[in-house]
Order: structure tokens, then sequence, then C-alpha cells
């Protein structure tokens, strides 16, 4: 009997991960994608435990991802008349070791992406580019065997299920539950890649955080020799693209006032390869992620911008721990967990990898969104609150801002020790021990 034909819709980081995961599985996946080839588009992300875990269960894929372990965290104001560092935290290099070896990994996106695309491709994947999905045939019925999917150019394909994994724009989603707008943040975010300045040089590969009047910088190191930023700042409405800016543009941006900007921030502007800019925008939250033979994961299902699952937290109410950075790259990261709990759930539910039914993917789809709705939908509202916060205006807010900055990290400059351990635990809780404990993975 032949193995059960899957259909992954999207060629994101998500796409080819999922597709290994489920061919060590049993089954057949076909990955399409609607743009011509690998996107360039984007620029870093940073993997943390919970995705590293996932990522480990692809026999040498974590070995082949060029990456760059960050072990320290440095936090500065920029705000006039206030210049200083606030708090700085070796928090990360400790993440590491307490958690098999899993820890903060800056990695261009790029280089990442073809990785996994290299990964799929070396387990006998298919991945058809310039097929951009258009409709869903079938995924309504639940006593259909089968689920025909229609692209922009004419061509079909049938499968026993469906996984739509394209992304913040998901073409899925949309056949599924309809058009949605899309709501402006009030928030843009303006990146690059720069070499590495001498400021940072002598801090080590860190995650470094610049405070100022309206404005967040952040960056860290992908490589032995780069660093990627990004800079937040609230202003008019800009498009949701990630793609370069103009020439005319990036010049006029790297010789702005961002130039200046202390504590090595401003060398990073001058020098950058490259300058993105796009708007962050939220989208409405689903109730459920599947029809029929057809389910969602990652931003397809539970999309929010980066810049808000970075800024979850460290405005998080009195009762909660301090989990300043665990959600900075969590679009992916949580992509992971939903590829990892969605893999589980077939073993469990279809251990033979035979063509399941349609009552079996209700089940398997059913209890995937009872258990990753909860956990993403509370990411999400803490991220949208916090985002909110972090970025603030005025002289008052920022230094009100800051202190709190310097609270969270007072006495955890050096947590190196059995007596600290409980401590990184509780400030890396939601990352520490998902979506499995190290060696304790159900697939």
């Amino acid at each position: 009997m032949s193995a059960p034909k899957v259909i992954i819709a999207g060629c994101g980081v998500a796409g080819p991960a999922l597709g290994v995961v489920l061919k060590l599985q049993g089954y057949d996946p076909v990955i399409y994608e609607r743009t011509d080839g690998p996107s360039e588009l984007g620029l870093s992300l940073c993997l943390q435990p919970n995705g590293l875990r996932v990522l480990s269960l692809i026999p040498g894929l974590v070995d082949l991802i060029p990456r760059k372990r960050l072990r320290q965290l440095a936090f500065y104001s920029m705000l006039p008349g206030h210049e200083r560092e606030l708090a700085r935290s070796n928090a990360p290099a400790v993440l590491h070791a307490l958690s098999g070896g899993f820890g903060m990994e800056g990695v261009r996106r790029p280089l990442f992406l073809q990785a996994l695309i290299d990964a799929a491709q070396a387990h006998g994947i298919p991945i058809l580019f310039g097929h951009q999905l258009v409709a869903v045939d079938g995924h309504e019925g639940t006593d259909a065997e089968r689920v025909v999917v229609r692209f922009a150019n004419g061509h079909t394909d049938e499968a026993s299920f469906v996984v739509g994994c394209d992304g913040l724009h998901s073409n899925t989603r949309a056949c599924l539950f309809g058009k949605e707008a899309a709501m402006f943040t009030g928030l843009t975010q303006t990146g690059g890649i720069s070499p590495i300045p001498e400021a940072f040089s002598a801090l080590g590969p860190s995650m470094v955080n610049i405070y100022g009047d309206g404005v967040h910088m952040i960056a860290y190191q992908i490589n032995d020799e780069q660093i990627s930023w990004a800079i937040t700042q609230r202003e008019a409405e800009e498009r949701e693209t990630w793609r370069d800016m103009d020439v005319d543009r990036q010049r006029a941006f790297k010789e702005s006032a961002f130039s200046q900007i202390p504590f090595g921030g401003g060398e990073l502007v001058k020098t950058a390869s490259r300058v993105i800019k796009f708007g962050l925008y939220d989208r409405p939250e689903l109730k459920s992620w599947h029809k029929g033979r057809v389910v969602l994961i990652g931003d397809a299902a539970h999309p929010t911008s980066p810049v808000r699952l970075f800024f979850s937290a460290l405005f998080a109410s009195a009762d909660d721990p301090p989990q300043t950075h665990q959600h900075l790259g969590q679009g992916a990261n949580q992509a992971f967990e939903d590829i990892y709990h969605l893999a589980r759930l077939l073993k469990k539910y279809n251990p033979g990898a035979q063509a399941p039914s349609a009552a079996l993917l209700d089940t398997v789809f059913t209890e995937l969104e009872q258990l990753r709705i909860p956990r993403t939908s509370a990411l999400v509202t803490k991220a949208r609150a916090a985002g909110n916060t972090r970025v603030v205006s005025g002289a008052n807010m920022c230094l009100a801002r800051d202190e709190v900055v310097r609270e969270t990290w007072r006495g955890k400059e050096d947590l190196l020790g059995d007596d600290h351990a409980e401590l990184v635990k509780t400030l890396y809780v939601d990352i520490f021990s998902e979506p499995f404990e190290a060696g304790k993975s159900e697939i």
C-alpha cells in the first residue's frame, strides 16, 4: 500500500521541516510554493530551545544550520541626558547549558531556509515553486476521501490531507475562512545586516537592546562577521512587504539621525549592506484551524507581527515572571511546536501511517487546536499588550520603561552556578521544556 500523500502549502521555514518530519513517519509529502524560488526576503530570526528541539528530530539538520550562539543580553538607553547601560545578563549562556545544548541562536533567514530545503530534497520530497494555491475542493465534506487543490497556473493535485503553512498572507487560510483585513499597529520596523562594530565585538556574541524616545533597536549576531538589527518606531503606515528600500531611501536612512545611535547602533545603520522597511500588522485570531481534511499551522494559523512577539512579557503583570526575551523569533519557533504536535498526534491516532479517514483527521486536528490555540493565543495577547508599551514616547514614559528594564535584570548579571538554575528556568519557562523535554520526544 502506498504512503498517504500530503500536500504542504508553503515553502517558508515551516514547510520543509514539516515535510521531513512527516516523511520520517511514513507519509508522502509534496510541497507547493507560490514564489518562483526560495525566498530571499527577511533578515534573520532567533532559534530557541523549543524550536531547536523539534529541528533536532531531523537527523543531522541542526549541525548544517549556519548560526551563532548568543551568550549575553545587554540593554542600553539612548534617551538624551540619560545615555547609559541599563543592564546585562549571561542568561542565554546559562539557558544553553540547562537546555541540553539548545540556547538562543541567531541565524540569517535565507540561509536557514536553504538548509531546510536541502534537507527536504535530500529526503526525496518534491518542492514545486511557482504554484499559487487558489482553491481547495472537498474540505467541506466530512465523507470525502481526498482533497483537491487547485493552483493559479491551472495545475491541480489531490492528497489525503493538506497542511497550510503559507505564512501571514496564507491563501489556504483565505480558502477555508475567507479573506480578513489586517490592522496596522502604528509601528514600523526598519532593519539590516551589518558588519560587527567594535562596540559589539567587545561584548561578545550578544543580543543588544537600545531604547530611545519612541524608538527601540535590537541587534544580535548571526555569524562570526555579521549582525542583524531592527529599529521599531511609531510612524505613518508602511506596507507589509519586507523588501529592500530603494537606493535613495537606503542612503537617506543611513545618513539620518539613526546613524548617531550610541553604543554601536549608529555604526550598524551606516554600514548595512541592505536595509528593509515594513509596517507591522495584526490579524484576527481564529477559533479553529481546520476544515475537513485541511489544517493550518504556523503564521497561517496564529499570525502576529514579529516585533509584538518580541515585546511580550517585559511589561507583563506583576504576578508574571519577567520572561523578557523568550518570545523573540517565536513565530518560527511556535511553527516548529505546531509541527511536533501535529506529527505526534498523527502517530498517536494513526501509528501505521495508513490513509487517514476524515473522522481520524478531525480527531487529530481538533486535539491539535485544543492544545495549541490556548498557548498561541496567550502569546499573541501578551505580545499585543506589551508591544504598545515598549516603544513609548515622552521623557517620563521612557524613564519609566528604562527603570523597568533595570529592575527586571537587577541581580541577574551572572547566573552561572547551580544556585541560579531554577531562576533561569523561570525566566524562560515557556521555552525551557516545550514542546517536550530533552530526550523525551514522542515521535
